[in-house]
């Protein structure tokens, strides 16, 4: 969809119904339909909180998400609504509206923990939502965040030196933004007014003390300042001291609700708006509506079969069916643009390469773009097969409108011809003579003929082969012309008919050294835009292990400085892994894009040229260039 859905009300996207998670296949149809990137920002909290109320404010509406007056949880499971990105025009907002956490009519706790772990993998922007103040009780209310380390796996098996999975959270999980509904307090700290995100801020320090109270106090605290780097807080006044119109909110006309009220709404939805980031997953992979579809259907299924959802496993899976559509969007393309382009046949086998050429260049983008976690390059294989089958058949159709243009352009020009044989015109004294010089004139017009294509040479000299015994019989009929004569004008016949099999020769050896050096060009083609994309991957990857080891080094000297030193020493593991893994990323870094460069560029060959690797050397020489830059 060029400009995402117009949905006019949500719709539930995961159902949770007698402790069971299922996917709603209507909300997985018009994610589907989104190819653009998505922003996805969801909300959770206890029941009975206000969070529908501010999602339906982000959607522009009052009504949607229902909000309920009672003190029943109104959504169960979590709902859905696609709306056009108010400020970024490529983009659509996803919101994500969560059956309130604490229902005591859910009975399985697990449940709550479930829609949370959700959540959290599901959004670019997380919002917690809660009332009054951000107290001990608050916090403690939020102990989900501390189940998501059994929850959530970042790798399917565990790391070498045996660090927690839990280290690489920060590198894909979203955004944490903390609200807090019915705020009664005043903002001020020691006698010092603060701004909200230093309210949380203050709130997520550690308590100090070692008994197992204080420890379990501040394993949320721990939790949300090791998996979210980025923290945002918006306090809300009551809306209304009216309870009737509370009672009926979505009703309620914007100039009845209290006027501080308004304005941090609207500072909430102008924040989420302009700061909410798409949704991408681990290496910077972007996540489109479609994307979105798929990681919805995995974790749930593996949350169903009693695993934990893992986003190394989920990624793979994506990629798998992503670069599968990326390898049918990119052939489609390469035929659509050929079939536009070419118009049969062409004036010269190269014209056709040409255009072959900017096609596949084309359709290599396309998958580029579209692919990511190819591994072995697997998909790119399919894909160059795949262009070189279309290609091959291209060229196929290219010489059959050839011979049937030619031919029929012959038999128009040798009518007369074929007539004046039938009715023994060159059967005659001087007939041989007479033959030579129709035959000639339909030589001439057949070579002004335009557009005759590649297998112009091919179909005349087939024609003057027909011709060479009707030719023979002339002559030798021929009484104008000695015994000597005739064998001189067979022996000039011969001589002129192995010239033009020696020049039809030639075109085919030129032909095939064409063939060649586009196959050639094509690899080099291939080999370029991988190495730009492997590149481009491997900036990602060391951008996200640098973010996180920053991100652990800040969260380590913070408990410094407030006299953690013990916490501050436990993470020296998980700091040292991280500066391993950089280590190892950049010492690999041009030796590992060479190896895989050389390793696709001898596939590709093997692909290309079937019968023979004609070019295994122009694939080193590329790869000795690609070192030394």
């Amino acid at each position: 969809m060029a400009f995402g859905p117009n949905m006019m009300a949500p719709i539930c996207l995961v159902k949770n119904t007698n402790h069971q998670l299922s996917v709603n296949q209507q909300a997985l149809q018009i994610l589907d339909e989104i190819s653009q990137p998505v922003v996805v920002v969801a909300i959770v909290g206890l029941y009975r909180t206000g969070k529908s109320y501010l999602m339906n404010r982000l959607a522009g509406q009052n009504h949607g998400f229902s909000l309920g007056s009672t003190v029943q949880s109104e959504t169960k499971g979590i709902w859905m609504w696609c709306v056009p990105h108010p400020s970024k025009p490529n983009c659509t907002l996803v919101l994500l509206d969560t059956e309130g956490l604490g229902d005591v009519e859910k009975g399985d706790p697990k449940n709550d923990s479930w829609i949370f772990a959700l959540a959290v993998l599901l959004c670019s922007s997380f919002v917690y939502n809660s009332m009054n103040t951000i107290n001990h009780q608050a916090l403690e209310q939020l102990h989900y965040v501390t189940e998501l380390t059994e929850l959530i796996r970042a790798k399917s098996s565990p790391t070498p030196d045996g660090v927690e999975d839990s280290t690489e959270f920060v590198s894909f999980f979203p955004d944490f933004i903390r609200t807090v509904r019915d705020f009664t307090l005043e903002l001020m700290l020691n006698g010092h007014p603060i701004t909200e995100d230093e309210y949380l801020e203050n709130a997520l320090k550690l308590v100090p003390g070692r008994n197992s109270r204080v420890q379990l106090s501040n394993l949320p605290r721990e939790c949300i300042r090791h998996f979210f780097p980025k923290r945002k807080c918006f306090v809300f006044d009551r809306p209304t001291n009216d309870k009737n119109l509370l009672a009926t909110i979505e009703n309620v006309s914007e100039n009845q609700l209290e006027p501080k009220f308004q304005e941090q709404t609207r500072n909430f939805c102008s924040y989420i708006y302009t700061q909410a980031k798409t949704k991408t997953l681990r290496e910077g992979i972007m996540v489109t509506g479609k994307r979105l579809r798929i990681l919805v259907v995995t974790y749930v299924d593996t949350i169903n079969s009693g695993a934990v959802p893992c986003l190394e496993n989920a990624v793979t899976t994506l990629a798998q069916l992503e670069n599968s559509a990326a390898v049918q969007k990119a052939a489609d393309h390469y035929g659509e643009q050929m079939v536009q382009r070419v118009r049969f046949p062409t004036d010269t086998l190269q014209d056709l390469l040409d255009l072959h050429a900017a096609c596949e260049r084309e359709a290599i983008a396309i998958f580029m773009e579209n692919s990511f976690k190819d591994e072995n390059q697997e998909f790119l294989k399919q894909l160059v097969e795949i262009l070189k089958n279309k290609k091959e058949d291209f060229l196929l159709q290219n010489e059959e409108a050839s011979v049937k243009y030619c031919q029929a352009e012959l038999d128009r020009l040798s009518e007369n011809l074929m007539e004046s044989i039938s009715a023994g015109t060159f059967s005659v004294p001087g007939g041989h003579k007479l033959y030579l010089d129709a035959k000639e004139k339909i030589e001439q017009d057949y070579r002004r003929v335009p557009r005759k294509g590649v297998k112009a040479n091919e179909v005349l000299q087939s024609f003057l082969q027909s011709q060479s015994a009707i030719e023979k019989s002339i002559l030798q009929s021929d009484k104008a012309l000695s015994d000597v004569e005739k064998a001189m004008a067979a022996e000039r016949a011969r001589n002129e008919a192995a010239e033009k099999e020696q020049e039809l020769l030639r075109q085919r050896l030129e032909e095939q050294q064409q063939e060649i050096e586009a196959q050639n060009r094509s690899l080099q083609e291939n080999i370029a835009q991988l190495r730009e994309k492997l590149e481009s991957e491997r900036e990602n990857l060391k951008r996200e292990q640098n973010m996180m080891l920053e991100h652990k080094l800040k969260v380590q000297e913070d408990m410094i400085n407030h006299g953690f030193q013990r916490k501050a020493e436990e993470m020296k593991a998980e700091i040292n892994h991280l500066k391993n893994m950089i280590e190892t990323t950049k010492n690999d870094d041009t030796l590992w894009i060479a190896r895989i460069l050389e390793k696709i560029g001898s596939e590709i060959t093997s692909v290309l040229f079937p019968r023979a690797k004609l070019i295994s050397s122009v694939v080193r020489g590329m790869n000795l260039l690609f070192k030394q830059k």
